[in-house]
């Protein structure tokens, strides 16, 4: 029989368990003395958790206002350097003889400072960017400043593109295009001869072997992206006859975005290998087997091959790929290829923590006792409240059925005319007071009757956070994809109210009402009560990869302020970078209007208002003050 936690027995410990965050959390996040998620960030040669509700209390004093996204170069350095040991350590282990290169995707987190973070960061491993557009080229060019790390280019290529490319070749960049599609070579060709460079060409194979989760499609028959084995051969012939064969050096495969089954990178490696080797065998000079990206990180901390988890660890996934690899290149004959992969999500989710408070609270239930019920109610009120004083665990499922009927009986009889509104709200209070009751004794139930499985969900309030959806989580939106979503504070509380979190745009799908739990998806999450003149404050978490560029502009809700946050010499907090979000005017200018002109037509209507007598000449000033001060203030709530 499960046994429900006592208010007095929920410590620390109950909170992480309840939100997962041991299993999700990396080490990265955990939750301090005082109920605060912390942070672990560098100090010198040491590591100390910070707690993110006093970062955000320090934002506010500074005038800093949530929604805010909470970035931390740290996790990225932490992860660029792990990948790097890993792949390095397997290596060693296994006896391979190539080396390891990491790329970055610059499409997984387009922003100047992050894609800055991984240069930095990544300098010592000589770790590369991938673009896979002539903008991302444009920043990944410029962004390179050695001859060591590696530019690759993927994606689908014009003459401009190339052009691009074969010019930064000249300049001495190790820079890679990868053929997506059998055309792309005699473009390649043809524009290296007019310019008068030999380029360095890589081909894409589209793999027979094929992966789960979401993002399956990006490898097999059907991918859009790669070369069949027959295409891939006719390239290989081109380029022989065309006499550039010596610049056939990189094979690149992809698997699709987080890979969560292990068996599956195992797979795709294998046959990855076997048409590296047959290109060897093609006279082609190979030197890089490009592994892509997929590497997947533990959105639920269940460590399965569930789709928003992965049941291998980094290291795991480094040592399968070097052993795999070094037998098949042995047994062929082959020198070991240098081994490269492309991991983005798995280097910069962690990094980034959306922070917002919740503004008010929707409940179906008051916070006061029972309703009042009126003199000569209708008999099936009457009936409702005797079922909430005496229903016990013995006949919960007779009395939910009863409730049903009742419930509905007086709704047909206020469409007639013969129930009040005011009975009619009185019985719907008490049907939900009912209904929590009925929840809360199926706990201690051995079988809970698949009909009140649904009824936690069923129940749960509507907390109205600060933020937009479809601008700081559209993958949430879209794809349904689960991220980790907790309260950054009052942890030592119990949290007692089951809730969904809707955001501040005026669409039905504005919502969050899916959330991780440890071995199924939860249709609800378990929040605090709000506290008078205090904010209360949901985090967000792993949402550093994707999220930032995809988001849109319902609502006309702009990005939020990005915070870089390191730690200092002394142990204090030190905003490293400062991105305030968009403001009115920014979003109205992104969608074509004129800000200065749209105050033109206000200050006309306004003006007419004081012709016509109904507003003073002292009313319009302030009229325009506050029409000026809106232009120019944050697109959310502001306190």
């Amino acid at each position: 029989m499960k046994k429900r936690t006592g208010i007095n027995s929920w410590s620390i410990k109950s909170s992480a368990e309840m939100y997962g965050i041991e299993n999700w959390g990396a080490k990265f996040f955990s939750i301090n003395k005082d109920g605060e998620v912390t942070v672990l960030l560098r100090k010198g040669d040491s590591l100390e958790p910070v707690s993110l509700y006093q970062i955000i209390k320090g934002l506010e004093e500074r005038g800093i206002t949530m929604p805010v996204l909470m970035h931390f170069p740290d996790l990225i350095f932490n992860r660029i350097d792990r990948i790097n040991r890993s792949f390095s350590d397997a290596i060693e282990e296994y006896g391979y003889n190539g080396y390891y290169r990491g790329v970055y995707p610059i499409k997984v987190n387009q922003q100047q400072h992050v894609v800055e973070e991984m240069v930095r960061f990544g300098a010592s491993y000589h770790y590369g960017l991938e673009a896979g557009s002539k903008p991302e080229l444009m920043v990944a060019i410029s962004s390179i400043k050695s001859k060591e790390p590696l530019i690759i280019c993927n994606g689908y290529k014009d003459e401009e593109f190339i052009d691009l490319a074969l010019y930064g070749t000249k300049l001495g960049l190790n820079i890679f295009l990868v053929i997506e599609r059998p055309s792309e070579a005699n473009t390649i060709v043809s524009r290296a001869r007019k310019i008068g460079v030999n380029p360095n060409i890589g081909i894409r194979a589209k793999l027979s072997s094929s992966a789960g989760g979401k993002w399956a499609e990006s490898t097999g028959a059907h991918s859009v992206f790669g070369l069949t084995a027959s295409q891939l051969i006719d390239v290989i012939d081109f380029l022989k006859q065309e006499e550039m064969i010596d610049c056939l050096k990189f094979l690149h495969y992809h698997m699709g975005s987080q890979i969560p089954d292990i068996r599956d990178i195992r797979e795709a490696a294998g046959e990855a290998a076997r048409i590296y080797i047959s290109m060897v065998r093609e006279d082609a000079p190979m030197e890089y087997l490009d592994i892509g990206g997929g590497l997947a990180i533990d959105y639920d901390g269940s460590k399965t091959s569930f789709e928003g988890s992965k049941n291998y660890s980094m290291e795991e996934y480094c040592r399968t790929v070097i052993d795999l690899l070094k037998e098949a290149f042995d047994d062929a004959g082959v020198k070991h290829p240098n081994i490269v992969s492309e991991s983005g999500r798995a280097v910069t989710a962690y990094s980034s923590v959306l922070v917002f408070n919740i503004l008010d609270v929707n409940s179906l239930i008051p916070e006061n006792g029972s309703p009042d019920i009126p003199e000569n109610s209708h008999e099936n009120i009457i009936n409702l409240k005797e079922i909430l004083d005496v229903m016990n665990i013995k006949n919960i499922q007779e009395h939910y059925h009863d409730a049903i009927f009742y419930r509905d009986e007086l709704r047909n009889l206020f469409q007639i005319g013969k129930v009040t509104l005011r009975e009619r709200a009185v019985a719907e209070e008490l049907f939900w007071r009912v209904i929590k009751k009925i929840s809360i004794l199926a706990e201690d139930l051995k079988y809970i009757p698949e009909e009140m499985k649904m009824l936690e969900s069923i129940m749960a309030d509507i907390y109205y956070g600060n933020f937009s959806l479809f601008q700081s989580l559209p993958d949430c939106w879209a794809i349904d994809q689960l991220f980790p979503v907790m309260p950054i504070h009052r942890l030592k509380e119990q949290p007692t109210n089951h809730a969904i979190i809707s955001d501040t745009t005026c669409d039905c799908d504005g919502k969050i009402d899916k959330f991780i739990g440890l071995y199924d998806i939860k249709k609800s999450i378990m929040l605090h009560r709000l506290k008078k003149d205090q904010d209360y404050v949901i985090g967000v978490f792993l949402v550093g990869a994707y999220q930032e560029t995809l988001g849109d502009l319902h609502n006309l809700f702009g990005d939020t302020h990005i915070i870089g946050i390191v730690l200092d010499e002394d142990g204090e907090i030190e905003l490293t970078r400062e991105i305030n979000g968009d403001s009115v005017s920014d979003v109205l200018s992104y969608v074509e209007y004129d800000p200065q002109l749209l105050l033109e037509h206000i200050r006309t209507l306004v003006e007419l208002g004081v012709k016509e007598k109904r507003v003073t000449v002292k009313q319009r000033k302030e009229i325009m003050s506050a029409f000026e001060e809106g232009m120019r203030g944050y697109t959310y709530f502001e306190l």
